[in-house]
């Protein structure tokens, strides 16, 4: 039985697509817990460009400049670009960062396995400052 959120009761979610493999060499299919989703859910609620037309967001060369001023203001900019950056989504705007933005990031900080715990301890550092 799976509820509004797409989970199952038992905490997991049920996929019944094939088991294809991204760029980070895990399954799409992975499961995750009840509070890695819920947690997922609330920011994307969030979310300033929830109520916009997604095609936006998703444009090519320069275009992408002028799509990330959407999240300029946004509430949950470092949570939707920690998921996209921890899930290796490789086009649209994502947190305010354009597809090039995101690479350099990866290429720059290949070591980072959370990009969440990497956000927060760079909030930390420039807050100790």
């Amino acid at each position: 039985m799976m509820n509004q959120s797409g989970l199952a009761a038992s905490g997991t979610t049920l996929d019944k697509r094939p088991t294809t493999r991204r760029s980070g060499g895990l399954p799409i299919s992975a499961m995750i817990s009840t509070d890695q989703a819920e947690a997922r859910i609330a920011w994307v609620s969030q979310a300033r460009c929830r109520g916009i037309d997604p095609d936006l967001l998703f444009v090519r060369g320069a275009a992408q400049r002028k799509a990330a001023t959407v999240c300029r203001h946004c509430p949950v900019i470092l949570e939707c670009g920690a998921d996209a950056l921890d899930n290796r989504v490789e086009f649209g705007v994502w947190g305010g960062m354009t597809e090039r933005q995101r690479r350099a990031l990866l290429k720059q900080h290949p070591e980072v396995e959370s990009w969440s715990d990497f956000f927060a301890a760079q909030r930390a550092q420039q807050s100790a400052v």
